[in-house]
């Protein structure tokens, strides 16, 4: 009778597989022995495994160059990290080591753009996309780096005054994007996005404001739908509408030579997780150069704006089960040692399911359980994944000399962003001790403590006390 934890996943899913197998019935993750990392640092935990990094970002641009290949696409490709998917040092070094370029969202992401600069990890030829709306400070430092001479700082007007201010404050060259306001999906509250131009109006806007102008050119038009790049009518609809817009402004804007896609490629989510990368990316290249023969113009340049796919899959949250609660005839609960409005406030925050896997004990039966955080707010709890309602785990013995650790993977994205990452926690829990992995010439593996273990002196000093 097979009823051990390592019998349920091999029936539920094909294991091992990328990123994850097991030794010893302990969880490796890309070959690290996680259980060698929990002895070293305890837990709870949080850790960026940098070479992933590195092999996403190498992984869409072969992709975007084989698709291109097959069609004889003749424009070119270019890969922007988007910088609010995580904005810690360590990811913009190892991005950057790949010959990328940025999106940027906010006035403080231009220091940080500042600060990279400053190291020489980025120059004034790179390309930086300014997306989002837009407040002063913002609009200031767009100003101060174009007339610095950042010749490839794209401003990506969000709403038509935006323009205005530019043309007040900026005495070089400068290069423009427009950002569409697409439709949302159909289920969505609103029909149409709250960012960007509307599609009527573009054409119009670039007539009466750009065109003829000696110090600004339009080259991107950029295109962004909230569900990402997925293989459905909707996606394919607003793609097409978009490269009727770029087809008709590029008949009138002959330096218009861009378009940005944005970002959204999912990651993995789970161990069943399938999603065909390749004929998405061949599917869309195709479907740009088709609409731009059919309207007789040049196919434009294709920049892409990935953050999730880039930097998600580098990150896991490891935790210690520290007490095991039978609440009622059918429901256990396993108390873990961190909270997940602190930890992965995705998971309560809009329902995010990331890979869960018991990092030791893989030789035990297993049970269904619910997980729960230590605050007392009532969503503090994890108790289904992508692929069932529920969440199984090994049984426990003794916690105290044969604990039970767990693990939350590709969780590499926005959790720091969106707990408030060196901030207050929801109920004073601290956040987790951050390890970063890395690998040496030799391909062995290495670790290095980003941050310790919030204080509670560093919350009382930002209370006032």
């Amino acid at each position: 009778m097979k009823i051990k934890y390592s019998d349920l996943i091999d029936q539920t899913f094909h294991f091992p597989q990328e990123g994850f197998h097991t030794v010893d019935n302990e969880l490796y993750f890309y070959d690290i022995p996680l259980m060698d990392i929990i002895k070293q640092y305890g837990t709870p935990l949080k850790i960026s495994y940098l070479p992933k990094i590195s092999s996403q970002i190498q992984r869409a641009k072969r992709m975007f160059k084989v698709a291109m290949a097959q069609v004889d696409y003749q424009g070119s490709y270019t890969y922007c990290y988007c910088t609010k998917s995580s904005h810690f040092s360590f990811v913009m070094e190892e991005a950057l080591k790949n010959d990328i370029h940025i999106e940027t969202s906010s006035a403080y992401d231009m220091e940080i753009v500042r600060e990279l600069s400053n190291r020489g990890l980025l120059n004034k030829e790179n390309f930086i996309v300014c997306n989002g709306f837009k407040r002063e400070l913002y609009k200031d430092l767009i100003c101060e780096f174009v007339n610095a001479g950042y010749e490839n700082l794209i401003p990506v007007l969000d709403n038509k005054n935006e323009f205005d201010y530019y043309e007040e404050n900026i005495q070089q060259k400068c290069k423009l994007g427009i950002r569409i306001a697409s439709e949302e999906e159909p289920k969505f509250e609103f029909y149409t996005s709250r960012l960007g131009i509307r599609y009527k109006d573009i054409v119009d806007f670039y007539t009466e404001k750009i065109k003829g102008s000696k110090k600004f050119e339009l080259k991107m038009l950029h295109f962004f739908i909230n569900t990402g790049i997925r293989d459905s009518v909707y996606y394919w609809s607003e793609l097409a509408k978009c490269l009727r817009v770029y087809c008709d402004l590029k008949k009138i804007c002959p330096e218009l030579d861009t378009l940005n896609i944005g970002g959204g490629l999912p990651i993995k989510n789970s161990l069943n997780f399938s999603f065909d990368y390749e004929y998405i990316i061949q599917e869309i290249v195709a479907q740009i150069k088709s609409f731009c023969n059919e309207y007789g113009v040049e196919e434009p340049n294709i920049f892409t704006e990935f953050g999730s796919f880039t930097v998600g899959e580098s990150g896991a949250a490891l935790f210690n089960i520290i007490d095991v609660k039978q609440q009622n005839d059918t429901e256990i609960w396993y108390m873990i040692d961190s909270s997940f409005i602190t930890t992965l406030p995705d998971t309560w925050g809009i329902n995010q399911r990331f890979i869960m896997l018991a990092v030791n004990h893989w030789d035990r039966e297993y049970q269904k359980v619910n997980l729960g955080g230590l605050t007392c707010d009532s969503l503090d709890y994890y108790n289904a994944e992508s692929h069932i309602s529920q969440v199984f785990l090994p049984k426990t013995q003794s916690l105290d000399s044969d604990p039970l650790y767990i693990g939350f993977f590709h969780t590499g994205a926005y959790q720091e962003s969106l707990g408030g990452y060196g901030g207050i926690q929801h109920c004073l829990v601290p956040a987790p001790k951050h390890v970063i992995i890395q690998r040496d010439e030799n391909g062995e593996y290495y670790t290095n403590i980003f941050s310790k273990e919030q204080s509670y002196k560093s919350m009382l000093k930002i209370l006032g006390y």
